[in-house]
């Protein structure tokens, strides 16, 4: 396996991209569905947004300068990604984004690559209700196990400012399903 700097140094290689690009692929694509999937719920626009990201990834890479590592600039690239797709079809639907995200959470039950029970659907809406940047951090945090250092990379935040929205979310998050 090779280390990063060889597989960077790769994709920017003309002639070396293409099987570069499929390795890239192979490493970070589930990964990152699973990143996406978190943010726009759905299976199907989901894969539409790794799509997007992965294109988005191939056209710019060569102006990858290195200043963070790949991993980050990839989540970068996938996280804007999903809240531009997300802005999108709210505004398409001429809905708010949180009417957009209660409609996609109430729909996840018949969901048939939605493996959960209704206690993950209950976690689901109680994410939801917690402020985008929260959503993003708790999920990062939580589910996929990102330090706080990777995290403000990513989200281009202070670790200080990423530790407190966490805090406050898995308040708000604890909150939320107590209530019940």
């Amino acid at each position: 396996m090779q280390n990063e700097e060889q597989l960077i140094a790769r994709l920017q290689s003309p002639d070396q991209k293409e099987e570069a690009f499929r390795e890239l692929l192979k490493l970070y694509k589930e990964r990152l569905y699973w990143h996406i999937r978190k943010i726009v719920l759905d299976h199907d626009d989901a894969d539409d947004v790794l799509q997007n990201t992965f294109i988005k990834i191939y056209r710019h890479i060569e102006g990858f300068k290195g200043e963070s590592k790949l991993f980050s600039w990839l989540y970068r690239i996938a996280t804007n990604e999903a809240i531009s797709f997300l802005n999108q079809k709210a505004k398409r639907q001429n809905i708010s984004i949180e009417k957009l995200k209660n409609n996609t959470l109430d729909s996840l039950k018949e969901d048939v690559y939605f493996e959960g029970d209704a206690m993950q659907i209950k976690l689901q809406k109680a994410i939801a209700t917690l402020p985008e940047k929260q959503q993003l951090v708790f999920n990062m945090k939580y589910f996929e196990e990102i330090t706080y250092e990777e995290l403000s990379e990513i989200l281009d935040t202070s670790v200080g400012a990423l530790k407190a929205s966490y805090h406050l979310a898995v308040k708000k998050i604890t909150a939320y399903l107590i209530e019940d």
